[in-house]
């Protein structure tokens, strides 16, 4: 008898199997080939996914053919091989997490935790000197917001993390990194 553990069964079969695909150009070059989020306690890292790419569209789609995931109630599609120009929509790169391989995808959103006390709202000009907007702010939390880059690009969004961590008081920085429903196993 064969004895598979669970996350295992996940891992290997949530998506098709495909031969590793490298591109025949990088249309990745401006994003990481590695992403770490968090503070030091929590913090996780991501590793670039050859041989798949993410679609962002700006309404939901139904059903994007020949997708490996979609996420976002449809906004964002994964699929395997390489773009094609006609696609519709802004491209990203597609992420693992380590050191379980589950597939993330950036949306560009980004969320920043100042100490207890410091208003976003105070915090807006050296936020907007930063190159970010903020998209959002969060009643229950006046410290804490999600935020863009001023372009609305993903890959500006991924490369200005360093600038958001280096503001006074700030406490946390996280990049939104969306990924498929996983099933928690009790322990």
């Amino acid at each position: 008898m064969f004895y598979f553990p669970p996350e295992s069964f996940l891992q290997v079969y949530s998506l098709p199997l495909i031969p590793e695909v490298r591109f025949q150009k990088d249309y990745f070059s401006e994003y990481p080939e590695q992403i770490r989020v968090g503070s030091e306690r929590t913090a996780v890292s991501y590793t670039r996914k050859p041989g798949y790419y993410a679609i962002h569209y700006n309404q939901p789609k139904i059903v994007a053919l020949g997708a490996a995931l979609q996420l976002n109630d449809g906004k964002i599609a994964v699929f395997p091989g390489e773009p094609n120009q006609s696609e519709q929509g802004a491209l990203s790169p597609v992420y693992t997490l380590q050191p379980n391989g589950s597939l993330a995808v950036p949306t560009g959103l980004v969320f920043i935790r100042f100490a207890e006390g410091v208003d976003v709202e105070s915090q807006r000009e050296v936020i907007n000197r930063a190159g970010y907007e903020v998209a959002q702010k969060l009643l229950y939390a006046p410290h804490t917001a999600w935020l863009r880059a001023q372009s609305g690009n993903i890959a500006d969004a991924i490369a200005g993390i360093a600038q958001l961590e280096a503001i006074p008081k700030v406490e946390n920085i996280e990049l939104q990194m969306l990924m498929e429903r996983g099933l928690r196993l009790g322990r």
